[in-house]
């Protein structure tokens, strides 16, 4: 009895192995967002590691994960690598192609709980209204990947955090915009008041040489 129990079992891992054999090798994932913000302000964003802790949405996962910076600052051969709890992982992203305020490419390597490569572009585009963004990621599944994709949905649960992500740039770039719009306000405001001030002055020095019976000596600008 226990022999047919055992047969019957090793034939249904059989055919589950068969089933998962058969899944897709490769996936894409990918969402489309416009964000109201100028393609410089967003790509910054992304295209420096140091500011995803800003918007990324794994990072709130594990709020104490150990990060990692290394190769360029930005860009192309900027990398980023984390350690952290079992929501995480463990693992490292490296920026390959970087076109400014048009593409960001960046090979991700899952380490932990499960080793897997996959490749995350965002592709930046002006639009009415700020930028369209196109976050997708591709790669190919193994084994493991395939099982898990029996029970879960790869592009809802991606999906998801890609949504959330958006989210959180919004509210990020909005605020850069905003402090970018104030700050030239104060330079316009600054300019402004020392062309007022200089005129001024100089209306004063005319009267003053007026009432002396004299021209006033006009201070000519630095080429």
């Amino acid at each position: 009895m226990l022999k047919k129990i055992l047969i019957g079992l090793a034939a249904l891992l059989l055919i589950l192995a068969g089933i998962i054999a058969t899944r897709p090798s490769e996936f894409t994932v990918q969402r489309t967002a416009t964000l109201p913000a100028s393609p410089d302000i967003v790509f910054a964003q992304v295209n420096d590691f140091h500011l995803w802790a800003a918007w990324s949405p794994w990072e709130r996962l594990d709020p104490n994960m150990t990060r990692t910076h290394s190769g360029a600052a930005s860009g192309v051969g900027a990398i980023y690598g984390w350690t952290g709890n079992d929501d995480v992982g463990e693992g490292r992203m490296t920026i390959e192609e970087s076109k400014p305020n048009e593409l960001a490419r960046i090979k991700l390597e899952f380490i932990k709980p499960f080793a897997a490569t996959s490749i995350t572009t965002f592709a930046f585009k002006p639009v009415e209204g700020g930028t369209e963004v196109v976050w997708s990621m591709t790669g190919t599944n193994g084994f493991i990947a395939k099982a898990m994709c029996m029970v879960m949905d790869m592009d809802a649960m991606v999906g998801k955090d890609f949504e959330s992500g958006f989210a959180n740039l919004k509210t990020v770039v909005e605020a850069e915009t905003k402090k970018r719009a104030e700050a030239e306000a104060a330079r316009v405001a600054a300019a402004k008041a020392e062309a007022e001030k200089a005129a001024a002055e100089l209306a004063a020095a005319a009267e003053a040489a007026a009432a002396a019976g004299t021209q006033p000596v006009v201070a000519q600008p630095t080429p």
